[in-house]
């Protein structure tokens, strides 16, 4: 049963006439009240992985409860769908389980406000937030176990419940929820920051609507949607074949030993309808890394990645959702049957954005990117000091960009356009440990006419006891090159003891025991290189080596010969370069490196870590249809 929507006044909204001025300043208004939204959260919140790395999403909706600003998409209509109960003026709700809004929030550390707008009587708005908290119980610190095999092994699960009624705060509901969390003061000002940030943008809406006129504001809300329909209308049927094409990735492994596991997803446009099937997906997973994802919140992901590629000047929202069709089998990777576990998502997340890459640009190669999200790394460290006190500490690392037609991926950067890095002088002054060395690792990223962006090496000296846990991926497959482009280098993890002892860990691990004087070298993956590396500038590769991002040895992947101080030979690189040249073929439109099976054969040599085993997925709670 839907959800009831009480409005003292049912009158039907007047559709006005809005001139071009008038609506942009409106679209402006918007845009900006979602940055105050984002400015309003950091610095009211306490978690790291939000006041530091702004791990948060917001969201304006119209009326009806379609996106005008934000960036994950709306999943209003899905949750106006499932639930049962009511809106009125001066609710707000408030949850965190993934299965209960079909995915538009991805695992329970996910906390969402979601704020109806009410004007004299009637539905104007919704705003809405959700933020990663960085612990919300459950059997690990941070609560994102990679060995759960269920979403109740994995902290609290909040269903839409109203943390507003009429008014009035349900102070008993917070308080029931902040007892199950190891950082429970963390997370109620997190939460009050979420709130807060959704009353800001209300506000702004009832400014703009006060200004402007009721009428005219909710009219120029639906020509803004109007408009992203025409312009997406346009570009798709410019960009999108009616051919289909298909592309496929892998998640490393689950964290149990298995792996890889596959992500297909197969693209064509029939009329004005673009389809993306994912048959061919892997079942799920036994361990957490599954990915419940919402079609809404694909098509959004979808249609940014067209608009950032091929029109970045059209302001996306949720208009263009009729135009996308998208299919995702029941009981794979990316529709796991409740209970699956989910807190380790974030991997399948990653890689979905390359593998819109993949499908997008094998038409249009000149605007084809290379691979290098692949995932959000993830660190977590814990334990109790020599005061007694509980430290906590959960951190959001990051890899290379991958190599782009416009240039090099950038280095040790977040995909995330709101993602920063944790200050080092922050981890240092509020948790017991120092950073030694944070840097890019030269010759990480895949040569190219533009390079991959370097992964980066982060090595923490633990000045407590505790326990840590990582999360990452491309360890075991490469971020892939493009155009004559080549893969990026892989993910590495190196636990050292202070007697120089170096152990080699695994990329998903968990409760592993560290004692005070332990060093571990967090080192990502490098982004894809784009293009044909033989003909990148020698005298820039020349720079880069002077800079500590390419060595001497890296520069002959792009056929220069240079010396220790960057120093180009220019006779021996051309030669260099034409015997390269005379003994390669045609350059590949995708280079993935080895074959899945050499991977496996040479996986304990080149990576210190035994090679994933096939999943069998009999073995699983949900077998493979």
């Amino acid at each position: 049963m839907p959800a009831t929507i009480i409005q003292t006044n049912t009158a039907p909204f007047e559709k006005k006439a809005i001139d071009p001025v008038t609506l942009d300043i409106i679209e402006n208004a918007l845009r900006n009240a979602r940055i105050e939204m984002d400015a309003t959260l950091v610095r009211t919140a306490m978690s790291p992985g939000i006041r530091e790395q702004g791990d948060a999403f917001p969201l304006i909706a119209d009326h009806e409860g379609r996106m005008i600003v934000g960036q994950f998409g709306s999943f209003i209509g899905g949750f106006l769908e499932g639930y049962d109960g009511t809106l009125e003026d001066g609710d707000m709700i408030f949850l965190s389980d993934p299965y209960s809004v079909g995915g538009a929030i991805s695992h329970c550390n996910d906390w969402l406000v979601l704020l109806p707008v009410f004007k004299d009587g009637r539905l104007l708005a919704y705003t809405a937030m959700f933020g990663h908290q960085s612990d919300i119980g459950g059997k690990v610190p941070g609560s994102m176990p990679i060995d759960a095999t269920n979403i109740f092994q994995e902290g609290v699960r909040i269903p839409p419940v109203k943390i507003w009624k009429k008014g009035v705060y349900n102070e008993d509901l917070v308080k029931l929820v902040l007892h199950q969390s190891r950082t429970p003061a963390w997370c109620a000002a997190d939460l009050n920051a979420l709130i807060a940030s959704c009353r800001v943008a209300a506000r702004r809406v009832i400014e703009m609507s006060e200004r402007f006129g009721v009428d005219t504001y909710v009219s120029a809300t639906q020509e803004l949607l109007a408009r992203n329909h025409r312009a997406m209308k346009t570009l798709l049927a410019q960009a999108i074949s009616e051919e289909p094409v298909s592309f496929e990735d892998y998640i490393c492994d689950d964290g149990m030993g298995y792996g890889p596991y596959k992500l297909k997803c197969t693209m064509w446009r029939k009329g004005d309808t673009v389809i993306l099937d994912f048959d061919g997906t892997d079942p799920q997973s036994q361990a957490s890394i599954n990915f419940l994802l919402n079609e809404n919140m694909f098509k959004m992901f979808f249609g940014i990645y067209m608009i950032m590629v091929f029109d970045p000047q059209i302001l996306f929202n949720d208009r263009f959702y009729d135009l996308i069709e998208v299919r995702i089998p029941d009981g794979s990777l990316l529709k796991p049957r409740y209970p699956a576990a989910l807190s380790g998502r974030t991997h399948a997340l990653g890689r979905i954005f390359d593998i819109l890459g993949g499908l997008l640009g094998q038409k249009t190669p000149e605007f084809l990117n290379a691979a290098g999200f692949s995932s959000s790394p993830h660190l977590f460290y814990a334990g109790t000091d020599r005061k007694g006190e509980w430290f906590q500490l959960f951190q959001i690392g990051f890899g290379g960009i991958p190599g782009r037609p416009m240039g090099d991926g950038p280095d040790g950067h977040s995909l995330w356009p709101g993602f920063t890095n944790v200050p080092n002088e922050f981890l240092e002054r509020y948790f017991p440990l120092v950073i030694e060395r944070y840097e890019t690792v030269a010759d990480s990223g895949g040569a190219g006419l533009h390079r991959g962006g370097n992964g980066i090496v982060m090595t923490y000296r633990f000045l407590e006891p505790g326990v840590i846990a990582i999360h990452d991926d491309r360890w075991f497959v490469p971020p892939w090159g493009v155009n004559g482009g080549k893969p990026g280098a892989r993910a590495r993890k190196i636990l050292e003891k202070p007697d120089g002892t170096q152990t080699i860990v695994g990329n998903k691990v968990e409760d592993v025991a560290i004692e005070a004087g332990d060093v571990l070298h967090f080192i990502t993956w490098g982004g894809g290189g784009w293009g044909d590396p033989l003909e990148r500038d020698p005298e820039l590769v020349g720079k880069e080596i002077r800079q500590g991002l390419v060595t001497p040895t890296g520069a002959k992947a792009y056929g220069v010969v240079a010396d220790s101080e960057g120093v180009v030979d220019p006779a021996a690189t051309e030669a260099l370069r034409s015997e390269m040249r005379a003994g390669r073929g045609e350059l590949a439109l995708f280079d993935y490196g080895p074959g899945i099976e050499t991977l496996r054969a040479h996986c304990e040599a080149e990576t210190g870590l035994p090679a994933p085993i096939q999943p069998r997925w009999a073995n699983y709670a949900i077998a493979a249809e």
